[in-house]
């Protein structure tokens, strides 16, 4: 299979996913220009991270003044993921060049990640070349939609007027975002404790309580998968 076969197949699976990018890419650019970021940084935030949940938890938290590092704390907790995304392509596409491997972990999120790797596996002999351009497939048009549509938000937030008032868009989209990943019951445990956690917490410094809320979740999230894991064996 040549690369550019299988670059078109990753654009090819990739279209499903422009339905749900198109809205909330749209939304950020509303909310962004609603919590007061001008036009270049609320471009700077989906051109460079190109995170759904972790833009929206930081724009969430900066609306509430919380402190720049703690703003980065807490996306770099929603995000933690991707490192974890980054170790399972390794063996797949650890043989790249350096400047292909560089825009993979540009363009790694749940989208191209989870349809790439699917792929991998099912056809573990596809070269490595293939792999790469399936990858760039996906990726490519799901983050050029995500940050053309981040304008058009940012466009028709500027034309909203103040009393309108967007404030409850965000932990609405944050809620949206969050929902479809609840997927089993170590997520739903996950999900529990970090609502209960950043409720009794709530009366620290912001942006404190979610962090600690955060780990409280991740740790209580594992140990419920290990318990069943064992439980299964």
């Amino acid at each position: 299979m040549t690369s550019r076969k299988a670059f078109w197949q990753g654009v090819g699976r990739s279209l499903p996913f422009l339905l749900v990018v198109a809205p909330f890419s749209t939304l950020f650019g509303v909310v962004a220009t609603d919590a007061g970021l001008s036009l270049a940084q609320a471009m700077g935030f989906s051109v460079l991270v190109i995170a759904g949940a972790s833009q929206f938890a930081a724009l969430q938290m900066m609306v509430d003044n919380a402190p720049v590092a703690m703003v980065l704390l807490a996306s770099l907790a929603v995000n933690l993921r991707m490192a974890m995304y980054s170790a399972s392509l390794a063996p797949y596409l650890g043989k790249a060049p350096l400047w292909q491997r560089a825009l993979v972990a540009y363009l790694n999120f749940d989208q191209s990640y989870a349809v790439g790797v699917s792929r991998y596996e099912d056809e573990p002999d596809m070269p490595v070349p293939a792999r790469v351009g399936f990858f760039f497939g996906i990726a490519l048009p799901i983050a050029t939609l995500w940050c053309i549509m981040s304008f058009v938000g940012i466009v028709l937030g500027a034309a909203i007027p103040a009393s309108f008032g967007l404030d409850f868009a965000l932990p609405i989209a944050f809620l949206a975002l969050i929902a479809p990943m609840l997927r089993t019951v170590a997520h739903l445990v996950a999900a529990m404790v970090s609502i209960v956690a950043a409720l009794v917490l709530a009366w620290l410094p912001s942006g404190v309580g979610l962090l600690i809320a955060a780990a409280l979740a991740m740790c209580a999230g594992a140990a419920v998968e290990s318990w069943m894991e064992r439980r299964g064996a």
